[in-house]
């Protein structure tokens, strides 16, 4: 299982926001979108062993199983409807119990430390452009990566500290600081071919 954290930290939470307008009033839900489709989808498929998290201003988050996944598209317009549609359930969510949007898809009214904490299980990976360089690295060895990326923004200082506290290494990409989607289509590659050395 490889899976991503997302953080946004302007999605409104209420959901209100137009599909023709994601850069904008969607506080740059096309950059996130960008984000969750480089994360599951390949040339005419979708990656079943993925899971996305994506924490929207600490307060919920979406959850995308890649095993149950059904109706993401490779497009922006279709994936923001997704998470719009889950964040019109929101209030369905009680505790540790979540809403159901649509099929792999679903809200929990958490934040971020709940999902290091209890949700997430692997190798907490922060992506950082100060981390190790990922060709340094035995990739083999590190099981179920988890990866936790920001959205437009840096890290709060809330957040960086929780990684701090909580992530089993940084990893540093590539010398160019790259948009999250970028750095997860690497972040796949790298472990896909286990750091480069087959393919």
């Amino acid at each position: 299982m490889r899976q991503f954290v997302l953080l946004a930290h302007d999605v409104p939470l209420d959901g209100e926001f137009s599909l023709d307008d994601l850069a904008g009033g969607a506080g740059r839900l096309d950059a996130i979108c960008r984000s969750i489709t480089a994360a599951f989808v390949t040339s005419h498929g979708i990656r079943t062993d993925v899971r996305v998290h994506l924490v929207i201003q600490d307060t919920c988050t979406i959850t995308f199983d890649g095993a149950d996944l059904r109706r993401l598209n490779p497009d922006e317009r279709s994936t923001a409807a997704l998470v719009r549609n889950a964040l019109e359930v929101r209030e369905e969510a009680i505790g540790m119990l979540p809403a159901e949007a649509s099929p792999g898809v679903e809200l929990y009214r958490y934040g971020l430390e709940t999902v290091l904490e209890n949700v997430v299980d692997g190798t907490l990976i922060q992506l950082h452009e100060d981390g190790e360089s990922i060709p340094s690295l035995e990739l083999s060895a590190l099981s179920d990566p988890v990866f936790v990326l920001s959205d437009h923004h840096d890290f709060t200082a809330r957040e960086a500290t929780l990684l701090e506290e909580r992530a089993d290494l940084r990893i540093r990409l590539g010398p160019t600081r790259l948009h999250a989607d970028q750095a997860i289509t690497v972040a796949h590659h790298a472990f896909d071919t286990e750091g480069y050395t087959h393919f």
